[in-house]
C-alpha cells in the first residue's frame, strides 16, 4: 500500500534514510535527526513531502519529493530526492509504484517534469528507470555547494 507519509511515520523513515545512506556507500553524510525530518515534511512550512511503502504492517520503502520549477516549460516540476526500498522487500514492484504514485501527483498538479539523479553504479535502478522510459541525461552533471561552501558564497568568498 503506497500512501501519504504521516508526522508518526518519521521514525520509520528516519530509519529508511540511514538505511539508504549505508546502501549508497553514504552513512557519514546522514546528519539530519527525526525533528529535522518532522520540521521539514510537517510543520508552518514544509519543503517536502513523501511517500511510503507499506507491506505486511512494516514501512518497507519510501519517496521525498519536493516541488522545483521549469523556466524553459514555465511550469512546476517534481523532483525526487530519494527512493528506497528495503532490500528484503524488493522485486515486488514497490519502487514502481511508489514512482507511479510520485507520476501521479505530478499530473494532478500540471507538472511539466519529475526529475531524480540515480548513482552511476546503482545498476538496477537504472534498469527500472530505463524501464519507465526514463533514461540517465548522460550529459548533464550535478553541481553542489554544501555547509561552509554555502556561507562562503553567500559572504562573496572564494571557497579553495
Amino acid at each position: 500500500m503506497i500512501r501519504p507519509a504521516r508526522p508518526e511515520d518519521v521514525p520509520a523513515l528516519h530509519a529508511l534514510i540511514h538505511e539508504l545512506a549505508r546502501y549508497e556507500r553514504l552513512e557519514h553524510q546522514v546528519t539530519g535527526t527525526p525533528d529535522d525530518l518532522r520540521e521539514h515534511l510537517f510543520g508552518a512550512r514544509p519543503y517536502a513531502e513523501a511517500l511510503v511503502a507499506d507491506e505486511g504492517g512494516i514501512t518497507a520503502g519510501f519517496a521525498l519529493y519536493f516541488h522545483n520549477y521549469s523556466t524553459f516549460l514555465a511550469r512546476p516540476g517534481i523532483y525526487l530526492e530519494d527512493l528506497f526500498v528495503l532490500p528484503t522487500h524488493r522485486r515486488k514492484g514497490l519502487g514502481r509504484a511508489l514512482l507511479r504514485e510520485i507520476a501521479r501527483v505530478a499530473v494532478a498538479r500540471r507538472c511539466g517534469r519529475l526529475e531524480w539523479a540515480v548513482l552511476s553504479w546503482n545498476a538496477p535502478a537504472i534498469a527500472l528507470y530505463r524501464s519507465l522510459g526514463a533514461p540517465p541525461m548522460d550529459e548533464w552533471r550535478i553541481c553542489r555547494l554544501t555547509g561552509g561552501g554555502i556561507a562562503a558564497l553567500a559572504d562573496g568568498e572564494r571557497t579553495p
